[in-house]
């Protein structure tokens, strides 16, 4: 099984996605902006991945600026609390395979985490080649 919690607004999410259908698997995708968050599911994810609330925080394109949580005294536990308030406050994607969890950013990352990849060559949605004719990692 895999979990990709996904923004569909976001396209490292959307590229994620697309590799791991590609790849031929049918992922448990869960809309987490719509979904929102718990306060375990949130740790348990981070100690998975071995993030902190401060390395998952989306500081761009979120309210992390305006809420002071990019000030260096903001602690986790003032920015977990902020998580679970504003989803968008958590980076992503964020996916769940046997093989371990990872914030898959960029998306390629998440190559890591399949016994298989999609046939190459590959592409993310701009274009850039993830995977050759061979289905080789581009560097």
């Amino acid at each position: 099984m895999i979990v990709i919690h996904h923004n569909p607004d976001c396209g490292t999410s959307r590229n994620v996605v697309r590799i791991v259908e590609a790849a031929g698997y049918e992922p448990v995708v869960i809309e987490y902006l719509k979904e929102g968050w718990t306060r375990p599911q949130l740790l348990a994810l981070f100690a998975a991945a071995g993030l902190t609330p401060r390395t998952a925080l989306r500081e761009t394109k979120s309210p992390a600026g305006e809420l002071g949580l990019l000030d260096p005294s903001a602690t986790d536990e003032q920015i977990l609390n902020a998580m679970l308030e504003h989803s968008i406050l958590v980076n992503r994607p964020i996916v769940c395979t046997a093989k371990g969890v990872k914030l898959c950013r960029p998306c390629e990352h998440v190559l890591d985490l399949l016994d298989q990849w999609p046939a190459g060559p590959f592409a993310k949605e701009d274009g850039t080649t993830i995977l050759d004719a061979d289905g080789r990692r581009v560097a």
